[in-house]
């Protein structure tokens, strides 16, 4: 396809598919040229692609529901066999690390006085780890490479997809359908003295409703069925049930339980029945005994006479979903019998859309476990309120009250039910019908009986079994008005099939214990009630033919509770007869009746009458007096009169009545059937909704065979085809539209879908064809195909002979069997030929509706098309034969048709085009598998340009072509349609055969440019692999599209070729290593477009989006969680540390693709990487551009870092199952680890899969979050695998372009980049067998020598850093390989380079710093590993006489020192200060090493980060740019750098212990000093520019920024001198909007007094914490961390300031003195520090005051308050590269209580003078500062403190200056109050003028008072000044003078 732009955006691409092959022919042509034996294995699909079976509903019930007499049932088909596939997700693990234990303070003292870099510990003691065999062994290149080579692909996961977790897919929920069954354990009364029987049934109140059929039972002794042997011939097992399985669709709150309980008819009311039970008790049987008997005797008595009638006694109900709530949340409420049954539940899809809406209350259904009920409120029933709508009532009232309103009497007793959860099906199950379901009993137990549910609503099913079930409710009899003695009154009930006596049937189904079936039953008997209610249920079993002698019949008697003397034997009195018709116009009477009832004896052919008709004698003149309802449950009658009308029709026409036709009134003759059977077919969608579903399969059979078979009435041809296709089409529609009906994803229903899938087949040919006279069949055959041209078509498929039609005449005359056959074919044909003819010729309303429900007619297509195709000869008739061209030329235009529809509604229905698009593709598909495939690619291309053509936005076209193909390339056979086996497998033959030895010269031009275009999407590519072609066409497209509008579009691109290669992946048929390097080349250019969209990807949130549902961690763990490792974005986006030195972004702002499409579309790139042939790959790498190199190496790194493996996500699962501190958890979990990253081979091995298109989402996501270990753990196994495998695949194309290096141009920078990438992969979390396989090619890059060593240092170390990481690994394979890596290191630059000093440098730096950042580095390792390596350098037999051991033995001494600094940091990690001060001392000591002290520093800056000490990390920072400038200085003369750290000291004066050492002692142009990447001038302005200055100090970047902005000018660097002004910027406004508001750090002096704190002990730090700290809180910080180290009962803490006396502390505690201090400046340095930030930065002096009294307490009155300043001065300024510096100097003076009072006043003339003068004056805070200042009950106020102080002049003339300064004070305080007031009076409201008076009141009251103080003087200050003597004394000096 081609693409031409367009400058409009928002238009469509004019796109233009390419012509496809002929792809038959090209096949043919294949067939016979090339390797027949695979073109006829991969060309051509294989015989068993197209299977039609006949697949029979499965039966639940040992035998078939339908009765001998016949009535037809429904029988499945499918044409589909159903299939599943399943693949292993991926998910997470969890790992925590080890608790670092609390460090101790033990040996500090020892420590204090020793070289902290020294260490006395000897590596010699220690046994090396197992070195690498043959590590020195190779004799050359090829063969180190060969043998790596061997290693990497042994054991290998020949799946990549297996291992891939799926893409998320959206799950629907199907509705709640309660499911349960309830068995009756114990029905028990106060006393037991008859016998007694239940009825259950279930009612909905909230519908008021009965919504199940009864269910029967009885828990009576042997010796009460005794009492009832006369009435009872036989009992069948069936009857024996107490247990039932209950069904309910529509679960409400309002569902109940009712059991109605009755007993054998005796004398008496209820009432009087019920007394005994009420009056009488168990527990007093011995009183009550002689009565007890003479109960069960008369019960006894009564049974005989009357034991065939019943009568009401009693009821009970339960809540059932109170039961289940109850029972779900606690899970140990019953203890039921297994052999009883229990309540169970089942989730079950339904066909109505309502089911969604259940209630939030049903969500505890599938928590539901079994319980049991025992119901102890039992009512005694009420004669007269026996009805349905009377208990609905009662349940009404129980609902609201929990007792009924009305007082009804309660019997004593219980009722025991167990409810249990139905999972499956108990065995010796009965369906609603008593037929036995599976599975049977293998002994004879109790039966279970299955209740037939009566829904509340429509429940949209349509019939698949027979059922055929009437119920009849007897419901109220009115004899009020008849004068008669017949009061108890019972109605037997017959279902009759004639007038004879014997004519009654044994239909109607029996109670408990008793026969399954009996031929009457009796209603229950109301004492004395003349007008009784029933609430009887008579269920029957209707014959499955009825004819009009079918009848109801019920007879009326008056049964005689007592016998008389004068009676006859019998008890029953004659009342009366009715009758009720089953049959009304050949239609089944249901409803509600009112009959009359007749006195006299039945007439002759009553049945054939209503009961209004009969002239005889009834009663009360005809008037009806009987009461009932009738309803059928029925799979045969329709009970719907269109339904009826269509099927009695139909019937006909089949010959299956006789003419007239009798249709319910009227008579229809046969020349009349046609148009009578048009006008039923057009009304047929007038049906109501329920049962035109319930029939649905019945209806669409009957009018497909309408379609099909043109129809013989009254000897004409009837073509109904059109007129029963519009009815199929508007049935179609209605159930569409209906809103009861359930829809799947695709907008489908469910109902035709499932009749397209399991039911639709041809219909078979005429039944009577065989039988007929041939004559007549030869004029019925003509009649039917009158055009012979039309036959001759179809023959050739009897032998591809053409026949003459006197020929056909002659067959058909001598040959029935060639007639059938004929026909059969002609029959076969005509079905999808005549339904695409009327899709194609519909007009109207019908077109319309038939193409946007498409997807029915293709369905029906794709079928009966697929049964043609599976009877011919597949061998003789080639494909293009199949179909007529008539056929064909229908089927295009139905595409064109259906394509022009989707363009049309794409505009304004987006939803519904993209449904009839889906349905397109579908239909496509299947005709790939039944047509001429290089038809349906004509059709493909036509839907390709004709959709291009649409004017719609490129996004959604894009979008809709994306699902199209996708749908079609998931075809089982897509390889095949694509050509694949014509793909080039491998490198094409060249002049150059041998890739590594030839040089690329002799390689022609063209040669190269056909490798490169295989990698390229071509017009002659698109051509031969067609439906690739157009797939990666749109991928590209999709990919150009560069608005953040487009994720979508991408996602489902890159989905359609993810999904497609996993396809592939786990094909059965794909196995072979050469067929898969066939599919692989088939997608190179898909390897071409991933590496031109490599700016595209987003590699920063890739974990955490594809995991997000297997992260098991609480959420605000998940959203703090890193979504990726700072050194993979460094590396990718090309920071100064990086392993790849170009920006991946460049090209764009942001990244396009999504995090989880970019990881879809980087696992596809894989695998095409994986499986593709290795020579083709190298000489495409051999031939590439740089520029397309350095993206591919850029991709790859991409790679790693997108699936490096998630450790830290692991440990959490790994110590869950241990935590009970136990010695060697580490080790443990390190050790499962690498038991997860070797490779498993037994994860991901799939079964052999075919793809259809029925499992185009093929695989569900895991995300429960109950796993069980064992999940778990397989779960870190697949995880574990994937990482593995994919940087495996990277780490074989690396070595592949290793290897093409000899042939590359620019040698130097593809080694450097493959090296970059390999350091790379050693960042990431990677497991055993990927690290083993990596050092073994790093070792072969350092053994090529002269490719690895000639970059700059910078790579050098990189290497040197990752190796050594790895040398301190726990596991050993790990170190053992990075041992030997380093080893090999050492050898190579010292033999080959002559440089040790370099790698000396770069690996002590490299130590330095691992130890210093890392917080889980385990020392003992890495003495290990060094001890290895000292090994390898004693057993290096050919470098023993060289200076390799002595040096390698001097660097492993120095590294082990370094070792011991890391013990005495890993004991201080809970301490911050103490490590830094650790830390520091460690930097300190490498000051004649300027990298390593600069690496510590950077150390130290990492920690303070960590911490959030953000101030402290920038001046780390500048301490370490002030060491690179001291020594740039020395280096390089230029203007613009820094003159050393000197130029520093505006930024901190702490820069200055900066100063370089004399270069005498060190030079640093020497090899290996100095050498690092920060010692240049970028590497200068890179450490400035990290300072972020964060902790506020704004001011502090301007200084900054004038050291680096000189530097960028001398560069000309525009771009940053932006950016950097754009920053100071940024900074000066901060500090205009922040200003006064900015928090900076808060300060404590912090002592420590005690041995214990060894050289601790005496001495006092000042303390930085954050802006508000308080003093409980650093108090509270340092006392818990010090009582873990010393002891809780050890440490003290001093509360109070005053200074401590060493003699009164206990030498066996620990004490800390925490108080609080404040910046202290003298009044010279007030003048230059002005703002905030100045009395904020660089402190060193700090001041808190004591206050105290002569006589010893701390506070005394104003004239005896003395108060001492004490001044502490730090060695360093604040801030500082620590928190806490030591306290150098300490001052102390004490003030007098006068100049207390002097500071006190000074200080709130301040505070008035601040709040009155603000720029937005605060008025509550103005308010607080008057009332404190003029208030008029302010103790020790400024009031008192004149009057104490001024009131007298002082008499010591020492105190004269004191008394006149403090009078100042009080004048201008006085002047400060006057201008607050008038302030607030501007600032007041309205409702505080009476406040403002009270204060101005109060002022002028504090003015007068102090007025005679003030104008007060001291004569003797006022004398002239003789300058000569003046001499200038504070007081305290004067003292001192004196004294």
């Amino acid at each position: 396809a081609t693409f031409h732009r367009n400058t409009c955006s928002m238009q469509p691409q004019s796109y233009e598919a390419v012509e496809p092959l002929d792809l038959e022919e090209f096949l043919m042509s294949q067939l016979q040229s090339g390797d027949s034996a695979l073109m006829q294995e991969l060309g051509d699909f294989p015989d068993d692609d197209l299977k039609v079976e006949q697949v029979e509903k499965e039966c639940r019930t040992v035998k078939h529901s339908v009765p001998a007499d016949g009535a037809l049932t429904y029988t499945y088909h499918s044409s589909h066999p159903a299939l599943s596939v399943v693949l292993c997700p991926l998910f997470l693990l969890y790992l925590s690390l080890p608790q670092v234990k609390s460090p101790t303070l033990a040996g500090l003292t020892d420590d204090c006085g020793r070289t902290l870099t020294s260490s006395d510990f000897n590596l010699r003691c220690l046994t090396p780890d197992q070195r690498v065999e043959g590590l020195l062994a190779f004799s050359s290149h090829e063969e180190l490479d060969r043998f790596n080579q061997d290693a990497r692909q042994g054991n290998r996961h020949p799946e990549l997809f297996a291992l891939y977790p799926p893409a998320d897919e959206v799950s629907k929920l199907g509705a709640v359908h309660l499911c349960f069954c309830i068995a009756v354990t114990v029905s028990m009364f106060e006393i037991d003295i008859e016998p007694v029987f239940a009825t259950m049934a279930l009612f909905d109140l909230k519908e008021k409703k009965k919504i199940s059929e009864n269910f029967y039972c009885d828990l009576n002794s042997e010796q009460f069925r005794n009492f009832l042997k006369p009435h009872t011939p036989h009992v069948d097992h069936s009857s024996l049930a107490r247990s039932a399985i209950f069904s309910v669709t529509y679960p409400s709150t309002d569902i109940y339980l009712v059991i109605k309980i009755e007993k054998v008819l005796q004398q008496g009311e209820i009432s009087d029945c019920a007394d005994p039970y009420m009056t009488l008790r168990e527990c007093d049987s011995a009183k009550n005994k002689d009565k007890l008997e003479k109960l069960r005797g008369q019960a006894e008595a009564f049974c005989q006479r009357l034991g065939r009638y019943r009568m009401p006694f009693a009821w009970a109900t339960v809540n059932i979903m109170d039961v289940i709530t109850t029972a779900a949340v606690d899970r140990d409420v019953t203890d039921s019998d297994s052999l009883k049954g229990g309540l169970y539940f089942r989730g079950w899809n339904q066909n109505s859309e309502r089911y969604s809406t259940i209630d939030e209350h049903f969500c505890s259904i599938s928590a539901f476990k079994p319980a049991t009920i025992t119901i102890s409120t039992i009512f005694k029933q009420e004669g007269d309120r026996l009805s349905d709508e009377d208990l609905l009532k009662f349940l009404s009232d129980i609902k609201k009250t929990s007792t009924p309103q009305r007082r009804i009497k309660t019997i004593s007793g219980s009722i025991k039910l167990d409810m249990s959860p139905v999972h499956d099906l108990p065995q010796s199950c009965l369906s609603t019908e008593l037929i036995p379901l599976i599975p049977v009993a293998e002994k004879n137990i109790r039966p279970v009986k299955e209740v037939l549910e009566f829904p509340s609503s429509e429940v949209y099913v349509p019939h698949n079994i027979y059922r055929n079930l009437l119920y009849v409710y007897p419901q109220r009899l009115n004899f009020v008005n008849r004068l008669t003695s017949a009061r108890n009154i019972t109605i037997k009930i017959q279902f009759m099939c004639g007038e004879d006596v014997g004519s009654s049937l044994p239909v109607v189904f029996g109670k408990s214990s008793g026969p399954e079936f009996v031929q009457e039953v009796y209603t229950p008997v109301t004492y004395h009630n003349k007008s009784p209610d029933f609430y009887e249920e008579v269920k029957i079993a209707l014959p499955a033919r009825l004819t009009e002698r079918h009848h109801l019949l019920f007879t009326f008697y008056h049964i005689s509770c007592q016998q008389k003397q004068n009676q006859s034997g019998s008890c029953e009195t004659l009342i009366g007869y009715s009758w009720l018709p089953i049959l009304n116009n050949d239609r089944l009477q249901t409803g509600q009746f009112c009959l009359p009832i007749v006195l006299d004896r039945l007439p002759v052919n009553y049945s054939l009458h209503s009961p209004e008709a009969p002239p005889v004698k009834w009663m009360e003149s005809h008037k009806g007096l009987f009461n009932l309802e009738v309803q059928a449950v029925s799979s045969v009658h329709t009970q719907d009169n269109h339904l009826e009308r269509f099927f009695t029709l139909c019937h006909a026409l089949e010959g299956g009545a006789t003419f007239p036709l009798r249709v319910r009134e009227e008579k229809i003759p046969e020349n009349k059937l046609e148009h009578e059977l048009k006008l039923s077919i057009i009304s047929l969608s007038s049906s109501s909704l329920e049962p035109l579903v319930l029939f649905l399969h019945l209806v669409l059979d009957k009018l497909f065979t309408l379609i099909m078979q043109p129809m013989v009435i009254a000897g004409q041809t009837a073509n109904l085809a059109q007129i029963a296709f519009e009815s199929v089409v508007s049935i179609v529609n209605s159930l569409h539209n209906s809103q009861e009906l359930n829809r799947d994803q695709q907008g489908r229903n469910s109902l035709l879908a499932s009749y397209l899938y399991w039911v639709f087949r041809l219909p078979d040919p005429p039944r009577d064809m065989g039988e007929c006279d041939t004559e007549d069949f030869s004029k019925f055959l003509f009649s039917v195909f009158p055009p012979w041209s039309k036959l001759n078509q179809l023959l050739p498929m009897l032998g591809n002979t053409i026949i003459d039609e006197i020929t056909f005449k002659v067959l058909a005359a001598k040959c029935t069997l060639f007639l059938t056959v004929v026909c059969l074919l002609c029959l076969l044909q005509q079905f999808h030929e005549e339904l695409a003819l009327q899709m194609v010729v519909s007009t109207g309303v019908c077109r319309e509706n038939a193409y946007k429900y498409a997807w029915f007619f293709f369905e029906l297509l794709v079928k009966s098309m697929a049964q043609h195709v599976s009877q011919l000869d597949k061998n003789n008739v080639p494909r293009r034969s199949r179909f007529s061209d008539r056929f064909k030329d229908d089927i295009t235009t139905i595409v064109s048709v259906v394509t022009a529809e989707i363009g049309t509604i794409l505009v304004k229905q987006q939803k519904q085009a993209e449904k009839v698009n889906i349905s397109l593709a579908f239909f496509l598909y299947d005709l790939l598998s039944l047509m001429d495939r290089g038809f349906v690619f004509q059709l493909v291309k036509n839907y390709c340009n004709q959709m291009s053509a649409k004017s719609v936005s490129m996004p959604t076209l894009i979008s809709m072509r994306l699902e199209f193909l996708r749908i079609l390339c998931s075809h089982e056979h897509y390889l095949n349609l694509s050509l694949f086996f014509s793909s080039p497998a491998s490198a094409p033959a060249s002049p150059c055969p041998s890739i590594s030895s030839q040089s690329s010269g002799s390689c022609s031009f063209q040669e190269q440019q056909r490798i490169l275009g295989l990698f390229e999407l071509s017009q002659e590519f698109k051509q031969q692999h067609y439906l690739t072609g157009l797939l990666l066409t749109e991928l590209s497209a999709a990919l150009d599209m560069e608005s953040e509008g487009y994720v979508d579009t991408h996602r489902k691109a890159i989905n359609a070729i993810y999904s497609l290669l996993c396809s592939h992946d786990l094909d059965h048929r794909c196995i072979k290593p050469e067929v898969r390097a066939k599919v692989a080349a088939l997608y190179l250019p898909l390897v071409g477009i991933i590496i031109d969209s490599t700016n595209y990807l987003d590699f920063t949130g890739m974990y955490m989006h594809t995991y997000r549902q297997y992260i098991l961690c609480a959420p605000d763990d998940l959203e703090n969680a890193p979504l990726i490792n700072q050194s993979v974005a460094m590396a990718i986006a090309g920071n100064p540390f990086n392993t790849l030195g170009r920006n991946v972004l460049q090209g764009k702002s942001v990244a396009t693709l999504a995090a989880d499409t970019s990881r879809h579309l980087l696992v596809c790139f894989l695998w095409v990487m994986k499986n593709a042939d290795r020579s083709l790959i190298q000489r495409w790498t051999v031939d590439m551009p740089p520029s397309q190199l350095n993206k591919l190496l850029e991709l790859l790194t991409i790679c790693i870092s997108c699936f490096e493996y998630r450790v830290s996500l692991l440990v959490h699962h790994l110590l869950s199952f241990k935590e009970d501190g136990s010695k060697n958890n580490t080790t443990i979990i390190y050790h499962h680890l690498s038991c997860i990253f070797r490779m498993d081979r037994t994860v991901g091995q799939r079964e052999n899969l075919r793809w259809r298109k029925d499992l185009t989402q093929w695989r569900q996501t895991n995300d429960r979050q109950d796993k069980t270990k064992a999940e778990l753990d397989q779960e870190a196994i697949i995880s574990g695998n994937l990482a593995t495998e994919t940087n495996l695949i990277v780490l074989d194309l690396l070595e592949t372009i290793v290897q093409a290096v000899p042939l590359a141009e620019c040698k130097d920078s593809v080694v450097g980049g493959v090296l970059k990438v390999l350091l790379h992969s050693l960042t990431c979390n990677q497991s055993t067998t990927f690290l083993s396989h990596t050092f073994s090619t790093l070792r072969a890059l350092v053994v090529k020598g002269d490719l690895l060593f000639e970059e700059e240092a910078e790579q050098c170390a990189d290497l040197c850093q990752k190796v050594l990481q790895y040398c301190s690994s726990p596991v050993d394979d790990n170190r053992s390989q990075a041992c030997a890596t380093l080893y090999l290191i050492m050898r190579y630059i010292h033999s080959v380079c002559q440089n040790f000093s370099r790698v000396k440098m770069q690996v002590t730096m490299s130590l330095a710093s691992l130890v210093g950042k890392s917080s889980d580095f385990q020392e003992e390792y890495l003495r290990r590993s060094l001890r290895t390596i000292l090994a390898y350098a004693e057993e290096d037999t050919e470098m023993q006489n060289t200076q390799l051991p002595s040096q390698v033995d001097e660097l492993l001494r120095n590294l082990n020192s370094i070792l011991s600094d890391t013990v005495k940091m890993r004991e201080f990690q809970e301490d911050p200060e103490m490590l830094m001060d650790l830390m520091y001392r460690i930097a300190k000591g490498y000051q004649t090493s300027p990298d390593l002290r600069l690496t510590w520093l950077q150390n130290m800056a990492e920690k303070h980060n960590n911490r959030k000490c953000y101030t402290e990390s920038a001046m780390c920072l500048v301490h370490a740019a002030a060491l690179v400038a001291e020594y740039l200085s020395m280096l390089e003369d230029h203007k613009y750098l820094p003159v050393g750290s000197v130029t520093f000291q505006n930024i901190s004066p702490n820069v200055l212990e900066e100063s370089a050492v004399s270069d005498d002692i060190l030079s640093p142009d020497e090899d290996g000093v100095c050498s690092g990447r920060y010692f240049t001038e970028s590497g200068l302005v890179g450490l400035l520019d990290e300072n972020n200055f964060s902790g506020g100090l704004y001011e502090a970047v301007n200084e900054v920024y004038k050291i680096i902005i000189p530097i960028l000018e001398a560069h000309r660097d525009f771009r940053k001198l932006a950016s950097t002004h754009d920053k100071l910027q940024r900074a000066f406004d901060n500090i205009i909007q922040k200003g006064h508001k900015r928090m900076f750090g808060t300060y404590f002096r912090v002592g420590f007094y005690g041995a214990k704190f060894g050289d601790l002990d005496e001495r006092e730090f000042i303390y930085k914490e954050p802006g508000i700290t308080h003093l409980p809180e650093i108090s509270h910080r340092l006392e818990n961390f010090y009582s873990q180290c010393v002891g809780e009962d050890t440490l003290v803490m001093i509360k109070d300031s005053t200074p401590v006396d060493r003699k009164q502390l206990n030498p066996n505690k620990a004490y800390i003195q925490i108080t609080y201090v404040e910046p202290y400046f003298d009044d010279y340095e007030m003048k230059d520090r002005l703002t905030n930030f100045e009395k904020n930065f660089n402190l060193r002096r700090f001041m808190y005051t004591t206050p105290f009294t002569k006589s010893g307490r701390p506070r005394g009155e104003l004239n005896e308050q003395y108060k001492r300043k004490t001044i502490l001065t730090t060695m360093h300024a604040f801030p500082y590269v620590k928190t806490r510096i030591n306290v150098i100097q300490k001052e102390e003076f004490d003030l007098t209580p006068i100049e207390v009072a002097i500071e006190d006043m000074q200080k709130k003339t301040r505070e008035l003078a601040v709040a009155t003068h603000r720029e937005q004056p605060d008025a509550k805070m103005l308010q607080m500062l008057l009332q404190g200042s003029v208030g008029a009950t302010v103790n020790q106020g400024p009031l008192e403190v004149a009057q104490v102080f001024l009131n007298e002049i002082p008499a010591d003339p020492k105190l004269f200056r004191h008394h006149n300064k403090l009078r100042l004070c009080f004048k201008e305080f006085i002047m400060r109050c006057g201008e607050a007031v008038e302030k607030n009076k501007h600032l007041i409201t309205s409702d505080q003028k009476e406040y403002q008076q009270e204060l101005k009141k109060n002022y002028n009251r504090l003015r007068e008072s102090l007025r005679p103080m003030l104008e007060r003087k001291i004569p003797e200050l006022y004398k002239p000044i003789i300058r000569d003597s003046f001499k200038r004394l504070s007081f305290r000096r004067a003292q001192e003078e004196n004294s």
